[in-house]
């Protein structure tokens, strides 16, 4: 009852509710074009290393996450997130260009381009629902937004393959180029009063760093951001044992699907609870409780019997999100707004890279060390960072919150 009420409260909101909406709409066409890209480029070069490029295209802007959210900061919210969206809408449309290997440079640029505005629009979205939006529902929206985007997850990729099938790369192009467009005009649907940014005091590097040393000398976001990248690094490694973990089991290489469907079934799970949650353990618990649970499901992959793989799979999307969850609320909460959107990136970066590290080694680790013993060896990794996160106290943690709070300069 709680949650679902909770749930209703979010929906109604002005600003929560339309945001939702635009993140469902852009985050259909987004999972679409995330299967097709790399189909695409399979297609017309028959290259493994040249589709996988694809990802890489899209997840390298990420590292410069201080810097892009810089800009989120810079202005006002709503019109950028309009700005973003057409700008995406109409980038998007010169992909209907490529027909051949010599134009995969366009393709590649444009998710590049894709993945930068990307980063600028996360950091301006938080910001601008951290601003409008009840602080004690932020932990709700947080957590239907990773429900809406797994949501997405399980859905977008067939509706692009049967896309893709039908009217080849192109046609998932424009269905993403749409999706945009509505979420455009889903933004400047928003009624939300924005104050008009301060000029800036200081270069852009400056203004970055500041967002940096914020988040750093928080008591509170240190060490929960560090554990979210601990925890996306462990969870880079044991994605890219998925394929052994399959073998293990005695199945063909498409029975991963199978577990990925149970893990977005948890992840939409654990986004419908996570406010009550939150609210009743506070980021820290709520984070250090997930990875916990992410620990023990890692460490038991290592078991080759299917009832144990669906059970780790679920319970690998219930506590995966949780800790993002957390990190994303903990940000919003502990961040004066001038600052939000180049700390908001910047706790992406930190969290998000090392999960394409851990991705990138796993790979390689799979061929030289047998899957079981690193499988046991990331849920002990985990469950010390869990218990690390546990082990901090949450009053020192709460006095730099306050100190930090009162003491930034707004930029």
């Amino acid at each position: 009852m709680t949650t679902r009420w909770t749930a209703v409260r979010v929906l109604r909101d002005r600003t929560a509710g339309p945001c939702l909406t635009a993140v469902v709409v852009s985050g259909f066409g987004t999972s679409a074009l995330w299967l097709a890209s790399g189909v695409w480029v399979k297609d017309l070069t028959g290259s493994d290393g040249l589709a996988a490029l694809c990802m890489l295209a899209m997840w390298a802007p990420t590292l410069a996450g201080p810097l892009l959210g810089t800009l989120a900061d810079r202005h006002r919210r709503r019109p950028l997130l309009v700005a973003l969206s057409l700008f995406m809408a109409v980038l998007l449309l010169t992909l209907c260009a490529v027909d051949g290997p010599e134009e995969l440079w366009l393709l590649y640029a444009v998710l590049f381009v894709y993945g930068a505005a990307g980063t600028v629009h996360d950091a301006a979205e938080s910001a601008l629902v951290a601003g409008a939006v009840d602080r004690s529902l932020l932990g709700d929206f947080n957590g239907l937004r990773m429900t809406a985007n797994e949501g997405m997850k399980l859905l977008a990729p067939l509706a692009g393959a049967g896309l893709y099938t039908a009217y080849g790369g192109p046609g998932v192009a424009v269905l993403d180029a749409a999706s945009f467009l509505a979420a455009a005009l889903v933004y400047l649907s928003l009624r939300v009063r924005e104050e008009r940014p301060a000029p800036a005091r200081e270069g852009g590097r400056s203004a970055t760093a500041e967002g940096v040393r914020h988040l750093w000398g928080d008591a509170g976001l240190r060490p929960l951001v560090l554990a979210g990248g601990v925890t996306m690094l462990c969870a880079g490694v044991s994605g890219a044992l998925t394929y052994a973990v399959v073998e293990d089991l005695g199945h063909s290489p498409a029975y991963a699907g199978v577990l990925y469907a149970v893990q977005g079934a948890g992840s939409v799970t654990v986004g419908l609870l996570s406010g009550p949650a939150l609210r009743r353990l506070g980021a820290r618990r709520f984070a250090a409780y997930g990875i916990s649970l992410l620990a023990v499901a890692v460490a038991l992959r290592a078991v080759p019997y299917d009832p144990a793989a669906w059970a780790c799979a679920a319970a690998v999307g219930v506590g995966l999100p949780a800790a993002l969850i957390a990190v994303l609320t903990g940000v919003q909460q502990r961040t004066p707004g001038p600052l939000l959107g180049r700390v908001t990136a910047t706790a992406g970066t930190l969290v998000h890279t090392p999960n394409v590290i851990g991705l990138a080694a796993g790979a390689v680790l799979v061929e030289l060390l047998g899957h079981r013993a690193q499988l046991v060896a990331l849920g002990v990794v985990l469950g010390v960072t869990a218990a690390v996160l546990l082990g901090q106290s949450p009053a020192s943690a709460d006095r730099t919150a306050a100190r930090s709070a009162s003491d930034a300069s707004p930029a």
